[in-house]
């Protein structure tokens, strides 16, 4: 049974901007203003975090917003310390909506002597008090067995194809989308069926980590405008290959869609000076100013998304549903159907 209680969103300091997006949209779903808790995250001198909310939050249906981003350390304290304060403040559920969750790249044990720095975060996490995760586009989904409690994994697949639809409309056929390595075939597959695209891949491999010394197309990509679809650009020297690497292939344009931009060191200078026509991500991660003034660099929003998602986990309806085109369509129709 749905609760009689509303949802309430209280934010860190990693994406104020999203946090604040979410909060309108879940008001104009609601009919009702939704605002962010009042509270304050600061630092003391000695730059240990500090939390204190000045609203009451007993019995509350509790919803944090916090990527994990950089610097990703401060954010996971934050996220933690947060959770404590909602949890000894006696909130009848704390949820965290993680956008983009860090050291998810860390999921395994690459080489002997490494720590599975996802799992040591997820048991933070639990311990902290929180109760469900909502995050998106894990870095593998095989991370939702790390916690022991109920994650809820959104994709942004259907908001990409979305905008691929508006953005390339009557172009279609031309459209192929790629995968700029092995692992990611399953989610660039995904987008493909979404779009009736061709799939193609490229087949990278390293001499050692950091350095990539060869790439190989796997499919027909000449004549084509190619979408490179990742889960994560970091400093987009293999994203910046790739696209060279298709365009040598006979590629007409090469457009890259990529969930969260952490875009650290030279990326912004690479993408603005690569033969990639655009590179579309989300705003999972708060953009710096110098990622929202590139020139080919666009930002989609996933406030929508996430804002239905919130209304769906706090009165316990389907957060599935959200993975499917009939549902996201309405949700984004001011945006890509006006």
């Amino acid at each position: 049974m749905p609760s009689i209680i509303e949802p309430k969103i209280i934010s860190g300091n990693a994406n104020l901007p999203l946090a604040t997006s979410i909060a309108r949209r879940m008001s104009m779903h609601r009919g009702m203003n939704i605002g962010l808790v009042d509270a304050r995250v600061e630092r003391f001198n000695d730059q240990e975090i500090f939390v204190e909310v000045y609203e009451n939050v007993r019995g509350e249906d509790m919803f944090i917003i916090q990527p994990t981003s950089n610097p990703a350390n401060d954010n996971l304290m934050e996220l933690l310390i947060m959770s404590d304060a909602l949890r000894r403040s006696s909130a009848a559920r704390i949820t965290a909506v993680i956008p983009y969750f860090g050291y998810a790249r860390q999921d395994r044990r690459s080489k002997a002597r490494t720590p599975i720095s996802a799992k040591l975060v997820a048991n933070m996490i639990v311990e902290s008090g929180i109760e469900r995760v909502l995050t998106m586009d894990l870095h593998a989904a095989q991370i939702q067995g790390f916690f022991d409690i109920p994650v809820d994994n959104l994709y942004a697949s259907p908001i990409f194809a979305l905008d691929i639809l508006h953005q390339f409309k009557g172009q279609l056929s031309d459209v192929m989308v790629v995968s700029p390595d092995v692992g990611g075939v399953a989610r660039a597959r995904e987008l493909a069926k979404r779009i009736n695209a061709p799939l193609a891949i490229v087949d990278k491999r390293r001499e050692k980590p950091g350095e990539i010394a060869e790439m190989t197309v796997i499919g027909d990509v000449s004549g084509k405008k190619c979408i490179i679809v990742d889960d994560i650009c970091d400093t987009a020297g293999t994203l910046c290959k790739a696209a060279e690497v298709l365009m040598e292939h006979g590629a007409t344009e090469v457009h890259s869609y990529i969930t969260h931009g952490v875009l650290s060191g030279p990326a912004v200078e690479r993408i603005t000076n690569s033969v990639m026509k655009s590179l579309v991500v989300t705003d999972s991660i708060h953009a710096p100013e110098p990622v929202r003034n590139a020139s080919n660099i666009r930002i989609v929003p996933t406030a929508p998304m996430f804002a239905q998602a919130i209304l769906n986990i706090w009165n316990g309806t389907s957060v599935s549903s959200l993975f499917e085109t009939e549902t996201l369509t309405p949700i984004y129709e001011g945006m890509y159907f006006t």
